[in-house]
């Protein structure tokens, strides 16, 4: 079973490791925090969860998360990556993982000689087919939001769409989820960079219900 120290232990592992793959220019180490009613947050030292709730455009959010270094990495392309989880007592009770892709590359035109001899960097923005896409992984154990298909306890949000909601067997783990992303963002021609981090095992236990299973869904591994 994956407790609030574990995943704690991960994301500090995780992160280091993808500082060394150079990969990421910034990041924001977690911290473990007590809240009301016994429940335990893991995530940067002081998260604004407000900012996503407000309804500005996409470009206006990335950059405020910018301005207030609202996330765990930014990489070097721009993408920001944030991990957020709650626990009461050994049980995970929510969880939320970010990916946020920069809206354009111009932020970076006024430093350009940070990346101009990056191979990695050159690698990932020499696409201009690209279009970005946030995406999310959400998990809520609360009956009192949870509504099989319209709401499932774990699931996967893509491009903010406010009811894009597709089933998830299962929470994600730190390794799980940010191996996701650097398998299928920053795959290179000369190397797969997941090698550099550490591996894990640990998974969180189903929680897909039978009417979720007949549809389209994610599955974690088993």
């Amino acid at each position: 079973m994956l407790t609030a120290n574990n995943i704690m232990q991960q994301i500090n592992t995780l992160t280091a490791d993808i500082i060394k793959s150079g990969l990421c220019q910034k990041e924001n180490f977690p911290s473990m925090k007590p809240k009301k009613n016994n429940i335990v947050e893991i995530g940067i030292s002081h998260p604004e969860h407000s900012i996503f709730l407000k309804n500005i455009p996409y470009s206006e959010m990335y950059m405020e998360l910018v301005k207030k270094e609202q996330y765990n990495l930014k990489m070097i392309d721009g993408a920001l990556i944030t991990l957020l989880y709650r626990f009461k007592g050994k049980n995970l009770i929510s969880h939320r993982l970010s990916f946020f892709p920069a809206p354009n590359l111009e932020i970076f035109q006024n430093e350009p000689y940070m990346y101009i001899n990056d191979e990695l960097y050159t690698e990932l923005t020499n696409n201009k087919k690209i279009v970005t896409v946030p995406l999310r992984f959400d998990f809520d154990s609360s009956e009192d939001v949870f509504i099989p298909i319209k709401h499932p306890r774990s699931h996967f949000t893509l491009g903010q769409y406010e009811n894009c909601r597709i089933p998830v067997s299962s929470a994600i783990s730190p390794y799980q989820f940010l191996k996701f992303i650097i398998d299928n963002f920053y795959y290179f021609s000369k190397s797969k960079l997941s090698y550099y981090l550490t591996p894990y095992n640990d998974k969180f236990i189903s929680s897909i219900v039978d009417e979720e299973k007949k549809l389209i869904h994610i599955c974690t591994p088993i």
